[in-house]
């Protein structure tokens, strides 16, 4: 069975920032990847606080679905941009999306799986 036909990441992220923008926020990319077959990262917050990481990652049914998977800690949030900084060392094809919307989880939601 061949494995359905992924749609080139930098079209993804176009359309991220698009459902973003029409779902009252603002998006930006933080770290530009492989133009076709990058990862993506979406990183979510409101009113650039409550920094949240969701990741793209495989189901038991074959879907991928963003999961979160860091969490700014308000006490120590240096700790969050190093973590960023360390997935760009370890994978320079990664898309780093950065959204800023209230209900950061219906956000995510709405994404594709």
């Amino acid at each position: 069975m061949s494995e359905p036909t992924r749609l080139p990441a930098h079209l993804e992220v176009a359309s991220l920032i698009r459902l973003a923008e029409s779902n009252g926020g603002m998006a930006t990319v933080l770290h530009k990847g492989e133009r076709d077959a990058g990862t993506l990262l979406v990183v979510t917050m409101y009113r650039g606080e409550n920094a949240k990481l969701y990741e793209r990652m495989p189901q038991l049914d074959g879907s991928r679905a963003f999961v979160l998977t860091k969490e700014q800690d308000s006490e120590k949030p240096y700790e969050f941009n190093e973590y960023l900084a360390r997935r760009y060392n370890q994978d320079p094809d990664i898309w780093v999306i950065e959204v800023d919307i209230d209900e950061a989880e219906r956000f995510i939601a709405l994404l594709p799986r």
